[in-house]
Formats: C-alpha cells, structure tokens, sequence
C-alpha cells in the first residue's frame, strides 16, 4: 500500500471531479502519484545538486514540466 491516505485521495477526487472512488482505486491512483513524485523528486534533487545547492526548489521542481521529463 502507498503512504498518501485513501482519505486523501478521496477528498481530491470527489473536490476536483464529484465523484467517489473505490478503495482499490484510491490505492492505485495512490501508488501511481507517489511514483511520479519520486519521478519529480530525483530530477529535483539532481537539479539542485547540479547548481551546488542543498535544497530543492520551487523552480527545480517547475523544471521538470519544463523538460518534459
């Protein structure tokens, strides 16, 4: 299982789509997003390293989009 909550991803489904969702389906769009934030994240992370900072941006993560990674 995913650590973001099924709550969590219930409360975004049903405020941006009026609708509800499954548990099972809270579960894989769950797992889905964290696999794209880790996706995000490593960029992120590289990007900043790369420029010789410790923290990780706002815009290093905007980068990403822009790359169309």
């Amino acid at each position: 299982m995913a650590n973001i909550p099924r709550a969590a991803i219930r409360q975004l489904v049903r405020k941006y789509f009026k609708a509800t969702i499954t548990e099972g389906g809270a579960d894989e769009l769950a797992r889905m997003l964290e696999a794209e934030a880790e996706k995000i994240s490593k960029f992120a992370v590289e990007n900043a390293k790369r420029e010789k900072r410790n923290k990780v941006s706002k815009g290093d993560i905007a980068k990403y989009v822009v790359n169309g990674e």
